[in-house]
């Protein structure tokens, strides 16, 4: 522990953003990297705890307060080597995770907690910087290869950890571009596109091969990858939109929210608009919010996304809606320390500008006699305690200008498309919400198929992605090898210290 007075001297700083009347009128990244002094000093409020908490809180089991010292102590090269351990991607998680090891840590009980998040991007940018991030090439192969099926999160942990284990490895992308929602997903102001783009290149250079353009379902045919390969690792993400059932939602002008999302970042990277994120044609290739007045269905990250590329349109008008109740402004005490705190969360994109509506029920989506969207009908929802049982009920109900409805309210599994079929066919089954099944090992009941991601434990966050890459790779090794070298999330703090 560098500086035993650190959280008691220094105040939480997180790194400063570029001023709205500056940032909507572009796509460039909000936030702008601390000095090398300031990240030190946010280091020194780390505490060394007896039981970091927050290496529960990461799903990778982020060696955090060793690297937190070792920034302190301006060891940046030993920082890196602690963190990249056990988190393949720190450019990602540092820009996008929403850091549930800050929830977890202990400084967090009655003081704002170590800004983890900023201190892990600022080692991976000064490791980019100084030349560390180089391509790890296998000294021996194995005669193994591996397909794997996705290029987000979980598919590049799971390739990165393979080839690290001397295998030969293949990933198949259906769109034309490799990185999954990370490339057409994530608006750019949160993650631009040349972070993915540098990590790839160093993916290829360490022989990994990618496939772009490769809808397995339909050209590629699975049993081809099961025959050809030793094993094949499915990554396909959640990606089947959750559909408002309210009437009128045939009307023109609803739209999945990643389908908006995705347009916006082919416009910024030249890219044709033919296809979508899942390489399959757009309901609509001008997906545009300037003057219209945008309603976004749902209160979560992407519902924020749309609203900050809603504002980079200049829409005429922006409201986001949410069935559930407005959080409260500090943790819930029903969520205590260190769970997830139920509380309001603001992000960039609402400092630019929205109208935020809590407790709504949707209830009619207006059209003219054109079929096209022009109001949502909507109402206040209250709840009641009768008969000793919370009945709901919906008030004040009234209509509200929109023309363009994005629909941020989530997905409920994996896509059941032609690969969906195949993988049931070849025996792989599929769970009650519609994903993919695999047993503690990531295997499913065909011995050469395993599950990943998203597909296998439905809609999470990016950290779960790697992590979940990270233990399927694992498990495919020791299947492949009957022995495995690669590290596991329950990695310990002297097992990193001491490589």
């Amino acid at each position: 522990m560098g500086k035993p007075t650190g959280f008691l001297e220094i105040d939480r700083k997180l790194a400063p953003k570029r001023a709205v009347s500056e940032r909507v009128n572009d796509y460039k990244e909000i936030e702008i990297l601390n000095s090398t002094a300031d990240t030190e000093a946010q280091a020194s409020r780390c505490m060394d705890c007896g039981t970091p908490f927050c290496h529960n809180g990461c799903p990778l089991g982020n060696v955090i307060p060793e690297f937190n010292d070792a920034v302190y102590e301006q060891n940046w090269k030993y920082a890196y080597d602690i963190l990249s351990t056990t988190n393949n991607f720190p450019e990602f998680t540092g820009r996008i995770c929403p850091a549930p090891c800050e929830s977890s840590c202990v400084l967090g009980i009655n003081k704002p907690a170590v800004a983890i998040e900023l201190i892990e991007k600022s080692i991976i940018e000064k490791a980019y910087a100084e030349g560390w991030v180089i391509p790890f090439v296998p000294k021996v192969r194995t005669d193994k290869k591996i397909a794997i099926i996705g290029s987000g999160p979980a598919g590049l942990a799971a390739a990165a950890q393979l080839n690290k284990a001397g295998h030969f490895v293949t990933v198949y992308e259906r769109a034309d571009q490799i990185g999954g929602l990370l490339r057409y997903g994530i608006p750019d102001f949160k993650l631009d596109k040349s972070v993915v783009t540098r990590r790839v290149e160093i993916m290829k250079q360490e022989g990994i091969i990618f496939v772009t353009n490769s809808n397995v379902g339909t050209a590629d045919k699975l049993a081809n990858l099961t025959n050809d390969f030793d094993a094949v690792l499915v990554a396909t993400g959640s990606t089947t939109p959750r559909v408002i059932l309210a009437k009128g939602n045939d009307a023109l002008g609803i739209y999945p929210a990643m389908e908006f999302l995705s347009q916006q970042n082919k416009r910024n990277a030249s890219i044709n608009l033919e296809v979508n994120h899942k390489g399959e044609k757009y309901h609509n290739t001008n997906i545009y919010a300037e003057g219209k007045h945008v309603v976004i269905i749902g209160g979560g990250d992407t519902g924020s996304d749309c609203v900050g590329t809603s504002n980079r349109h200049r829409a005429a008008s922006i409201t986001q809606i949410e069935v559930m109740p407005k959080p409260p402004v500090d943790r819930a005490s029903n969520t205590p320390w260190p769970n997830w705190p139920n509380m309001l969360r603001t992000s960039t994109s609402h400092d630019e500008g929205v109208e935020r509506l809590w407790s709504i029920s949707l209830q009619e989506f207006i059209k003219n006699d054109r079929g096209e969207l022009e109001a949502l009908l909507i109402g206040d929802i209250v709840y009641n305690m009768k008969d000793g049982k919370i009945e709901q009920e919906v008030i004040n109900s009234r209509k509200i200008p929109c023309d363009l409805a994005l629909v941020a309210a989530g997905f409920i599994h994996t896509d059941h498309d032609s690969l969906f079929d195949q993988l049931i066919s070849v025996g792989v089954k599929s769970d009650e919400r519609g994903n993919l099944v695999a047993n503690s090992s990531y295997q499913s009941d065909n011995e050469k198929v395993f599950i990943a991601g998203d597909a296998r434990r439905g809609q999470s966050l990016v950290v779960w992605a790697i992590s979940e890459g990270r233990e399927a790779a694992r498990n495919i090794d020791l299947y492949l090898m009957g022995k495995t070298s690669l590290e596991g999330k329950s990695v310990s703090s002297f097992d990193v210290l001491a490589k």
